[in-house]
């Protein structure tokens, strides 16, 4: 009888590291909230939490490689927002699956205006995105041709080109 082995668990010092960062991102998102992406700065993120700013650097290299994770964060989210819209639909209703997709692109950014204008709102002012954040950023748009091609093969979309 064979037994399925469980993976290990992911070491304290590995577990506590993924806590502090996810807690900086929360307070990065509070303030993006607050004051939108020009605002964020690692000296009052680490106030909030009750470290220095430098102490922060441990866990991100940057501000900027703090919003890169924000960014990808966010794209995966309204990624999946449109991968759970589009699972939703009837698979052969193509105008109805689009529409669901952009209805969840439409209820994630009301419910998360913030990381909404992190993504898709003005460039951060000295902020380049480096192409880790591609994979998470073509989600959505994956989706879309998706639909698209679904609808093509199905002989209900014609190629007029």
């Amino acid at each position: 009888m064979s037994t399925i082995s469980e993976p290990e668990p992911a070491s304290l010092r590995e577990r506590y590291r993924a806590q502090v960062r996810q807690e900086v991102k929360e307070a990065a998102l509070g303030q993006l909230a607050e004051a939108g992406p020009g605002g964020l700065s690692i000296s009052a993120i680490g106030k909030q939490l009750g470290v220095s700013g430098p102490a922060l650097y441990r866990y991100f290299a940057s501000r900027d490689d703090l919003l890169t994770a924000l960014i990808i964060d966010a794209y995966n989210d309204v990624g999946q927002a449109v991968e759970d819209a589009d699972a939703s639909a009837d698979r052969a209703d193509f105008v109805g699956r689009w529409l669901a997709v952009t209805h969840g692109v439409r209820d994630w950014a009301l419910a998360v205006p913030h990381e909404y204008m992190l993504i898709y709102g003005s460039p951060v002012p000295g902020y380049q995105a480096p192409t880790d954040t591609v994979a998470a950023a073509i989600r959505g748009t994956t989706v879309l041709g998706t639909i698209l091609d679904d609808a093509v093969v199905a002989g209900v979309l014609h190629d007029t080109g």
